[in-house]
């Protein structure tokens, strides 16, 4: 299939692209300001689908808004008309059309020529009336306020917001994409009543609980706290998060608690799984000797060779000189995890000649005042 993609280095057009080639597809007319007006006929001529998103909404003056989003619309229009080629078109417009303003205005006049367009070819005409697009790619500073939150945030720059009640609604940029090449596949998707389409995921939420939300990810790498990632729009925001920091801030460090039996060092903790950390043993040294009423951990050995024993606090057979320790021998040659119960005390020790590290979880965060642990020899 051979697809034609006008605003091809737009935000929306480079997602879409990369996610094309993901699927296969190969022959990919790009067009952009630089494509001729021979390049453009020649596309028109042979595509076999239009993703048409070339448009304007940041003009110098007002006349611009025509010029890009209505007379272009219209001379791709013209062209697949004098080839007779009716090939589906999808069209990205705006929310905006219904205002009034330039913009909106503009966007409107492209929906009614493509709606003309649509009684010659009938059931190929698919207008998105789209707002607030947000993920990787989106220009900050421009009109997408998730854009510029996200690059101000990551770059220490302040954020202005005028009223923080005010309400939102977000689209993702993968969401529309995994439509989008749903219906050139061949999937059937019903317009609204006004014979527009929207993307039906959504996500609602407030200008400042946006603001809110973009400044934990940045606070995340002091405090450590993981967001909740079951929550889709705090997803889809933290991947976007990511896309704007620095290059050279893709690393932070960690406190690493240090002495001469080695290191403990905290990853990431939530209140909803608890808290991950490595541990690392030097050779001969034991840690540990210690039990929990509640608190239930993990152990998975990633390098070197260690020996975790465990001992039951509380039997019914046997006193405690007679309990049995039980040992579990783990190496990094062979990764497997150790469940530690409540209610005996156990310890770690490296048996190895190089460091013991081990991937820690625990079903709760530190905590400082109630730590649930008891010291006592294994």
């Amino acid at each position: 299939m051979k697809i034609l993609i006008t605003g091809a280095n737009g935000f929306i057009g480079k997602n879409l692209i990369v996610e094309l080639k993901n699927k296969g597809y190969q022959d990919l007319y790009l067009c952009a300001r630089n494509t001729t007006a021979a390049e453009l006929e020649q596309y028109t001529s042979d595509c076999d689908f239009v993703f048409h998103l070339a448009g304007i909404n940041r003009p110098l003056t007002e006349e611009e808004f025509h010029t890009g989003n209505v007379q272009f619309t219209e001379t791709l229009l013209q062209l697949l008309k004098k080839q007779n080629n009716k090939a589906p078109i999808i069209f990205a417009s705006s929310k905006q059309a219904m205002q009034e303003n330039a913009y909106g205005k503009s966007k409107l006049s492209a929906e009614q020529a493509l709606l003309e367009y649509e009684k010659e070819a009938p059931d190929k005409v698919f207008i998105y009336r789209l707002s607030n697009v947000f993920g990787k790619w989106c220009k900050p500073n421009y009109n997408s306020v998730v854009a510029t939150f996200c690059h101000n945030i990551a770059h220490d720059l302040s954020i202005q917001i005028h009223n923080e009640s005010s309400e939102l609604n977000l689209i993702y940029i993968d969401d529309i994409i995994e439509e989008w090449i749903s219906l050139l596949e061949g999937v059937t998707i019903r317009p609204a009543l006004d014979h527009r389409y929207y993307i039906h995921t959504i996500h609602q939420t407030t200008l400042g609980k946006l603001a809110e939300i973009i400044e934990s990810f940045k606070e995340s790498r002091r405090n450590l706290q993981a967001s909740d990632m079951s929550d889709a729009l705090v997803k889809k925001l933290y991947s976007t998060y990511l896309t704007y920091l620095p290059e050279e801030e893709f690393s932070y460090p960690l406190k690493m608690n240090v002495d001469q039996r080695g290191s403990f060092t905290e990853i990431l903790k939530a209140d909803s799984f608890g808290q991950v950390s490595v541990n690392i043993s030097k050779p001969g040294i034991t840690k540990g000797n210690h039990w929990h009423h509640t608190k239930t951990e993990k152990f998975l050995v990633v390098s070197g060779q260690g020996i975790i024993r465990f001992r039951k606090l509380v039997t019914d057979d046997c006193t405690e000189e007679e309990q049995q320790i039980l040992e579990y021998y783990v190496s990094g040659e062979k990764l497997e995890v150790i469940d530690i119960p409540p209610g005996y005390t156990h310890n770690i020790t490296n048996i190895g000649t190089s460091d013991l590290v081990t991937i820690m979880w625990a079903n709760e965060s530190f905590n400082q005042d109630k730590p649930d642990t008891y010291f006592l020899e294994v």
